[in-house]
């Protein structure tokens, strides 16, 4: 019999959490050049300000308490346990909607966003724009870890969300995606393009720089200087992204030993390598923490790195083709990607550059990425409007 979903409670023992204080406390710093700040990597005085209020001030508990005020549950699929938040919305016609995050991510990034994509009748929208809202934790991350097995690249992740939405009864419905979640949402819409509405994805992934020297010629001048000033600025900043791509399992001793180092290691994409130098809107320290107390607490540093090694194989295979899905694009500071590089792999309908927010727009600018997922999804889910309540529903 197919495994249906298990109601999930995030339950941290106490133990744990002094475990995670005791190590804190015995963290043994490294040396630093004065006066060297971001230039070498992670700044020391700004992390250890970070981990002391991680070890005096951060309130896991209440964290905790506000991931547990959503729906979840878990699921085998495809040999592997996979957790999701399941928001449904009161409105009976509301759209099926998809969306995953990315690394150094999880589920707790869409906090903000659940309710008002859910109830926009409650947060002062048009009941219209509803969504039943499901988000995964990627294989590997946080409770869908750690993985048991090779493959879990961003093809078997999709096949594993479209047979998701069919254990929860979604015959059609929306998808979103940010980060690993930008590749993953078009993959969806490849696998099961029959059953995606449409795609909207955020921080999109592989369309920032050319793949061969044919892709750069196809650009205009602006463009290719873009593009190039794109590969420079990825040179000195990819050291994580290799490490994890090789050898994840040598960096994974060195993160599940040590929550400070775990930290440094999530850290500079969420503060954009240097806080003062930045066009991203800041991360809040608590929402930061509590991804990485999630990657600490359930051991996944080295299985979510696996993602990296996984996509490999797909990476070298070259851009994947247009799935002929409509697509929207938001991008927001920090992300760079370019129209013509996109339009390679995409159906490009809809196209939205911000001055405000980040990689991480569902932390830095949520408003603003709510109003972009309702309106590129509003004409595509109008006409005919359809009842989207779960099958799956009386179970759970």
């Amino acid at each position: 019999m197919p495994s249906a979903p298990r109601p999930f409670r995030i339950d941290i023992p106490d133990a744990d959490l002094a475990d995670l204080t005791q190590r804190l406390d015995r963290t043994r710093w490294p040396d630093e050049i004065p006066g060297a700040g971001w230039s070498y990597g992670v700044d020391k005085t700004w992390l250890r300000e970070l981990a002391d209020y991680w070890r005096d001030g951060y309130d896991w508990r209440a964290h905790e308490a506000a991931l547990n005020a959503h729906p979840q549950f878990t699921v085998d699929i495809d040999g592997q346990n996979i957790h999701f938040l399941h928001v449904r919305s009161p409105e009976p016609d509301a759209t099926p909607l998809i969306i995953t995050h990315g690394w150094p991510s999880t589920i707790a990034d869409f906090r903000a966003i659940l309710g008002p994509l859910s109830d926009p009748r409650a947060h002062g929208g048009d009941p219209a724009d509803a969504f039943h809202v499901v988000a995964p934790s990627l294989p590997g991350y946080g409770f869908s870890g750690p993985t048991r097995e090779r493959g879990w690249g961003v093809h078997r992740t999709a096949r594993a969300w479209a047979e998701l939405m069919t254990k929860l009864g979604y015959e059609r419905y929306a998808v979103q995606g940010g980060d690993f979640g930008s590749l993953i949402a078009p993959e969806l819409g490849r696998v099961a393009r029959e059953r995606v509405i449409g795609i909207h994805v955020n921080a999109l992934a592989f369309a920032a720089s050319p793949m061969t020297p044919d892709e750069l010629e196809l650009l205009d001048e602006a463009d290719r200087e873009r593009a190039l000033n794109q590969e420079r600025w990825w040179y000195g900043r990819s050291g994580y992204m290799h490490q994890m791509s090789t050898r994840p399992q040598t960096i994974a001793y060195a993160l599940n030993d040590s929550p400070v180092g775990q930290l440094a290691w999530n850290l500079e994409w969420f503060v954009d390598y240097d806080p003062t130098q930045t066009r991203q809107t800041p991360v809040d320290r608590d929402a930061i923490l509590t991804n990485v107390t999630i990657y600490w607490l359930t051991g996944t540093a080295g299985s979510a790195a696996r993602l990296y090694f996984e996509l490999g194989p797909e990476f070298r295979a070259g851009r994947p083709s247009p799935s002929g899905v409509p697509t929207a694009v938001a991008n927001f500071p920090g992300d760079n990607a370019i129209q013509d590089l996109a339009r390679l792999s995409h159906v490009i309908t809809r196209w939205r550059d911000y001055d405000r927010g980040g990689h991480f727009p569902a932390l830095q600018a949520p408003q603003e990425l709510i109003a972009d997922i309702r309106e590129f999804f509003r004409p595509l889910t109008d006409t005919p409007r359809r009842t989207n309540t779960p099958t799956a529903e009386r179970n759970h």
